[in-house]
C-alpha cells in the first residue's frame, strides 16, 4: 500500500480521499489555491502545499504546479477525485512516468472512454445498446443534417469530449439543428479544448440511470448496482438514489451486465461509472465517467464497500476482494447536492460566509462537507458545498429520514438548494417516482 499520496483537488472530495487514507494508513498531501488556504482539507492534511493562485488553470488544473508539489513532498501516488484532472489522460501518462501512481485507469482506458464519440462506437460494437446517431464525430454542419434527417428529429448534439452539461444542445429542426451545432461547439472549445460533436436520438422523457463499476489490472470486472440520477437541472445533478424506482429486477440485471462487457471491451481498471439514459423500460449507453463520482456515497451506503478505498487498493495493484456473487445492495439511499445556489434564482450561485453550519446527527445519515461555522464560500469554484446521503430499509422510509435531516440541519449565511430539496421530497412526483430529467426544470421554469 502506498505510504503518501498527494490529493489533486479541494473541497469536500479531497475531505473525503483524505479520511480514506487515515483509513488505511497513508500520509496525505494536500495542495491548495490561495482562496482556498483556509479550507478544511488543508487544515486535514498531514501537509499542505500552496500551487497558486485562485484561478483554476494556473493552480488546480496546471500540472507543472501539481507535479513539483509531488515531487517536493515525495508522494508515491495521487488521486486526483473528481473535475479538475480527474480526466485527463495526459496527467495521468505524467504521473506514471515519474513513477508517481495515479489512482485511476490507465491513461488509454481514459482516453478511450472520455472520447464520447469514441466510447459510444466502442459500446455499439460491444453489444451494448446505444441511441441511433452519428457514427463518431460529425465532421461539420452538412454531416449533421444528414445524421438529423436519417434518424428523425428532435435530435441532441453533444460534445464529445463534454461533461458538466457542457456543450450540449436539442434541435427540434434543420434551422435549430445549425445553430445548436454552432454553439455547443463554441461551448464545447472554450470549456474543453476540443470543439467536436456528435449527433443522437433524442428522447423525450428519459430517467438518467448509472451502473458503478470496480475492475482490478487482473481482468475482474464487477458492479455494484445503478443509482437513479434523474433529479437535475441544465444536465446537473441534484438528487441521486439507488436502486433506481425504475428498474425492475431484469433491466438491473441487464443494466450491469451491460457495464461490464463496455468495462472489459475497453480494458478498464479502477472504480468508473457507466451512464444510461432509460425509458419504457429499455437503456441506451449514454457515457462513461472514468473517475469516482460525487454521488459515490449512495452506493457506499447500499453496499458497505467503500469505493475510494478500493480505489487506492486497485492502483496499488491489489486484486478485487469481492467477486459479483458478494455484492448486496441493502435497502435504499439518497444523496442530495446541497449547493450555494439560489433556486429561485434560476440556481445562481451565491458564494459568501457560512455563518453557521451544524450537520444532523441522526441514524443513517451522512454528511460529507469542507464548509465549517465562518468559512467564506470562495467564487472561483463548483458550487457544492456539501452531501447530505440517508439510507433507509426502503425508499419511502428513506424520504421521511431525508426530511427529518433537512428539518434538523443548521446551514445559515449563504442561500442553499436546501429549500429546493424540501420541495422536492414534498412532492407526489418525487414520492412516486414519476418524473424524468426534465422535471425541475419545467418545475423552476
Amino acid at each position: 500500500m502506498f505510504k503518501r499520496v498527494l490529493i489533486a483537488n479541494r473541497g469536500e472530495i479531497a475531505c473525503r480521499v483524505i479520511r480514506a487514507c487515515r483509513k488505511l494508513g497513508i500520509e496525505s498531501v494536500a495542495v491548495y489555491s490561495e482562496p482556498d488556504r483556509d479550507s478544511l482539507h488543508v487544515k486535514m492534511a498531514a501537509v499542505s502545499i500552496c500551487i497558486g493562485p485562485a484561478e483554476a488553470s494556473r493552480s488546480y488544473l496546471h500540472i507543472p504546479s501539481i507535479v513539483s508539489a509531488a515531487e517536493i513532498a515525495n508522494v508515491d501516488a495521487i488521486h486526483p477525485g473528481y473535475g479538475f484532472l480527474s480526466e485527463n489522460s495526459h496527467f495521468a501518462d505524467i504521473c506514471r512516468s515519474l513513477d508517481i501512481a495515479f489512482v485511476g485507469p490507465s491513461s488509454e482506458a481514459m482516453a478511450k472512454m472520455s472520447d464520447k464519440a469514441g466510447a459510444r462506437e466502442l459500446a455499439k460494437t460491444s453489444g451494448v445498446p446505444v441511441l441511433p446517431g452519428s457514427d463518431g464525430v460529425v465532421p461539420d454542419d452538412e454531416a449533421g443534417l444528414k445524421v438529423a434527417r436519417q434518424i428523425g428529429f428532435p435530435v441532441i448534439v453533444k460534445a464529445s469530449a463534454g461533461g458538466g452539461g457542457r456543450g450540449i444542445r436539442v434541435a427540434h429542426n434543420e434551422a435549430a439543428l445549425r445553430i445548436a451545432m454552432s454553439s455547443a461547439r463554441a461551448e464545447a472549445e472554450a470549456a474543453f479544448g476540443d470543439g467536436s460533436l456528435y449527433i443522437e436520438k433524442f428522447l423525450a422523457r428519459p430517467r438518467h440511470v448509472e451502473v458503478q463499476v470496480l475492475c482490478d489490472g487482473q481482468g475482474a470486472v464487477i458492479h455494484l448496482g445503478e443509482r437513479d440520477c434523474t433529479a437535475q437541472r441544465r444536465h446537473q445533478k441534484l438528487i441521486e438514489e439507488s436502486p433506481s424506482p425504475a428498474a425492475d429486477r431484469s433491466a438491473r440485471r441487464a443494466l450491469g451486465e451491460a457495464a461490464v462487457k463496455l468495462c472489459k471491451a475497453a480494458g478498464y481498471a479502477n472504480a468508473g461509472t457507466v451512464e444510461f439514459l432509460f425509458e419504457d423500460g429499455r437503456f441506451y449507453f449514454m457515457e462513461m465517467n472514468t473517475r469516482i463520482q460525487v454521488e459515490h456515497p449512495v452506493t457506499e451506503m447500499v453496499t458497505g464497500l467503500d469505493l475510494v478505498e478500493e480505489q487506492f487498493r486497485i492502483a496499488a495493484g491489489e486484486p478485487l476482494r469481492w467477486r459479483q456473487k458478494d455484492i448486496r445492495q441493502n435497502g435504499h439511499a439518497m444523496e442530495f447536492r446541497i449547493n450555494a445556489e439560489d433556486p429561485d434564482r434560476r440556481f445562481a450561485p451565491n458564494p459568501g460566509v457560512v455563518s453557521l453550519f451544524v450537520p444532523p446527527e441522526l441514524a443513517g445519515v451522512r454528511t460529507d462537507s469542507f464548509i465549517y461555522s465562518g468559512y467564506r464560500i470562495p467564487p472561483y469554484y463548483d458550487s457544492l458545498i456539501a452531501k447530505l446521503i440517508v439510507h433507509a430499509d426502503n425508499r419511502h422510509n428513506c424520504i421521511e429520514l431525508a426530511k427529518q435531516a433537512f428539518r434538523d440541519l443548521i446551514l445559515e449565511g449563504v442561500k442553499t438548494t436546501v429549500p429546493f430539496h424540501l420541495k422536492m421530497l414534498d412532492t407526489i412526483d418525487f414520492a412516486t417516482s414519476q418524473f424524468d430529467i426534465n422535471y425541475v426544470d419545467k418545475l423552476y421554469g
